[in-house]
């Protein structure tokens, strides 16, 4: 056994260190899990603690073996040089720096998570390589979170000290070395691959996000399964949209079809109406009193009086969702009718497909049409996507600040836009210089991260409930102001207004905080006129169901592709929404709500009584489990396809 064990010290040695690897991804899921235990706690046992620390063993052997594939051959292969004291230094460094990385980017996700609700993938480059604020939000978020950082310091210096080197012993006799050397390698490779895969048998595909869901009861719970270093190499370079086969063309068509063909006759007379679009970051259903008069035993009045105000005389729907968790999902959704299924579509090679819109739809009937945003022009990609889905014109942080009527960067936040209240202002400003009819959208900034409000508001709007609560006030506040300038244009009485979030945030609710609570956000119609009939509706309403209601609402008359459905055509028990989150199609319709991995039904709920979801009435419901499967299936399968096909518009 000496003998065998003076070969095999390079091999020793890499599965001490390995373990120490396995050491430090544990530790960043138990951070991970207590920083964001409010999202967790509600469901969390012992048994499901102990399920999801098994699954992250899988995840974390295949990030382990991919992120120290360099390592492992400079530890394995049969070279007789690597136990000499340069090469074991090299080796220590690469294995050091590696899973430093590692570390960091899971640490960093503990806080990332709180806002997506998902682990952070590859695309995470393409979304933030236009902003060059990344370096402050970094900063800022170091500082809130100092703790992290000093775990992150404290691990990185626990594995320099406690990594073990090969000793140099006499490696002689030479044939024996490799031999022993090349036996360890060879029993080796098969392990790796299995690990890096998920498994041994041929059944086993190369695991990926989707696999987590096998360990947990929440679509939600399956951040705490992976890890972040696995869920970037499993997207990176992926193709996003895979077609699936489950139904044939003509089965299709007639159980879903996302292309609407509007006839003259169903409508009232065609209406040259503006239309005002407003997506107000992170500005979820929790925050708004007019939605939760049941919360709190009735106590809860929320922080948007205002916006509560408005609500009186709108047509507002009592089950409205969001079809993503980040702003980059808001706008295709919102005005394009493009639910987010697996990546934002900004981010996918779909974006280059010919695109559509409200704007784009509307120009065919003589409208003109803007996007504003407070940001740098380019940011987020909005100005590329509101070219491409046929916007006229595009208003940013480079036309306000050209605009001499208003204080330029003496209203920019620091950090990422002009301040909600000048920029509506001078949202307001421009749309009173328009050719009527119009249509415009604009996508607010100040309800976000780092939660700042301006210094003349900060003794104003204290701090109450969770940090965005004083922000959600001052956003309030500015959409106030800017409907009292409105009033005073003569434009205003002709003008349909559409008031949505862009996703939700930050939470201190639990029902908020459940799989679909965590996409409740507000859809809100108003004309001042009265020509819509106001009240809340006991019905279900979602981003991509904006697009074919407003233009329904206008009388238009040519088809054209949206996904979602027309609220004002549609009955209540026949409205639908569908939302996709760490692999788990989520659909609802009904009292029933369904999770769909792409294969097979997970769950199902009566999400109107079992708020927090519960319990799953999979079994007990088969025939509702699979006429809503059915349904769904169609919706993703139309979906992909039109994606891949370039088929989001209608060839007239």
């Amino acid at each position: 056994m000496k003998e065998i064990n003076r070969f095999i010290q390079s091999p020793l040695a890499f599965v001490a260190n390995i373990c120490l690897a396995y050491i430090a991804y544990f530790i960043c899921r138990l951070t991970f899990l207590a920083e964001n235990w409010s999202m967790f706690s509600e469901n969390m046992t012992w048994g499901a603690f102990v399920e999801i620390i098994t699954g992250g063993w899988v995840f974390d052997t295949s990030a382990i073996l991919y992120t120290n594939v360099i390592y492992s051959l400079m530890m394995l292969f049969p070279l007789h040089l690597k136990e000499n004291k340069n090469w074991q230094t090299a080796a220590k460094w690469v294995f050091v720096s590696v899973n430093a990385i590692a570390i960091a980017v899971n640490l960093a996700d503990c806080v990332y998570f709180q806002y997506t609700a998902r682990r952070t993938t590859a695309t995470v480059f393409s979304e933030f390589s236009n902003e060059g604020n990344i370096g402050s939000v970094v900063g800022v978020e170091l500082l809130r979170h100092w703790y992290l950082l000093l775990i992150f310091l404290v691990m990185v210096w626990t594995l320099c000290k406690t990594y073990r080197r090969a000793k140099a012993n006499n490696i002689r006799p030479y044939i024996a070395y490799y031999v022993v050397q090349t036996v360890v390698l060879a029993a080796f490779i098969p392990l790796c691959i299995a690990g890096m895969r998920g498994g041994f048998t041929t059944a086993v595909r190369p695991i990926t996000i989707s696999n987590a869901n096998q360990y947990v009861d929440r679509p939600l719970e399956a951040g705490i399964v992976l890890n972040t270093p696995f869920s970037v190499i499993r997207t990176f370079g992926k193709k996003v949209f895979v077609t699936p086969d489950y139904f044939t063309a003509d089965e299709l068509d007639r159980i879903y079809s996302p292309v609407h063909r509007p006839s003259p006759s169903a409508h009232t007379p065609k209406k040259r109406k503006n239309v005002v679009v407003f997506i107000v970051e992170s500005f979820g259903r929790e925050y708004i009193g007019g939605y939760n008069h049941w919360l709190n035993d009735g106590r809860y009045k929320g922080y948007t009086p205002f916006v509560d105000s408005l609500m009186q005389h709108s047509s507002t729907f009592l089950y409205s969702y969001c079809n993503g968790r980040k702003s980059i999902d808001g706008m295709p959704s919102i005005l394009s009718g493009i639910p987010m299924f697996v990546e934002p579509f900004f981010l996918t090679p779909a974006s280059m497909n010919n695109v559509t819109s409200i704007a784009g739809e509307l120009k065919h009937k003589g409208y003109y049409s803007a996007f504003f945003h407070g940001a740098d022009n380019g940011s987020m990609g909005f100005q590329a996507y509101a070219r491409a889905s046929g916007f006229d014109d595009y208003f940013g942080r480079t036309e306000y600040n050209a605009d001499k009527r208003f204080d330029g960067d003496n209203d920019f936040d620091g950090m990422w836009a002009i301040w909600d209240e000048p920029f509506l202002q001078f949202f307001a400003t421009k749309m009173s210089e328009f050719r009527e009819p119009f249509v415009s959208a604009v996508f607010t900034a100040s309800s976000h991260h780092p939660y700042q409000v301006p210094d003349k508001y900060k003794d104003v709007f204290k701090e109450e409930g969770i940090v965005i609560h004083k922000c959600i006030r001052y956003t309030d506040n500015a959409l106030r102001l800017f409907f009292e300038k409105a009033k005073r244009q003569p434009w205003y009485e002709n003008t349909l207004f559409v008031i949505t979030s862009d996703h939700t945030n930050l939470s201190d609710h639990a029902y908020y905080q459940s799989d679909l609570g965590g996409f409740c956000s507000p859809i809100i119609f108003f004309d001042p006129s009265g020509d819509m009939k106001p009240g809340m509706r006991n019905a279900i309403a979602q981003h991509i169901d904006i697009m074919p209601t407003v233009l329904s609402y206008l009388g238009y008359d040519r088809p054209y592709v949206a996904f979602g459905c027309d609220l004002l055509t549609t009955p209540d028990d026949e409205t639908w929404a569908v939302n996709y989150q760490g692999g788990i199609y989520q659909y609802v319709r009904g009292e029933w709500l369904l999770q769909f991995d792409g294969i097979r039904a997970k769950a199902l709920y009566r999400f109107r009584t079992d708020l927090l979801l519960k319990h799953n009435e999979l079994s007990r419901q088969p025939q509702v489990a699979a006429d809503m499967e059915r349904r769904l299936k169609a919706v993703i399968q139309s979906y992909m396809t039109r994606m891949s096909n370039n088929e989001l518009t209608v060839r007239h």
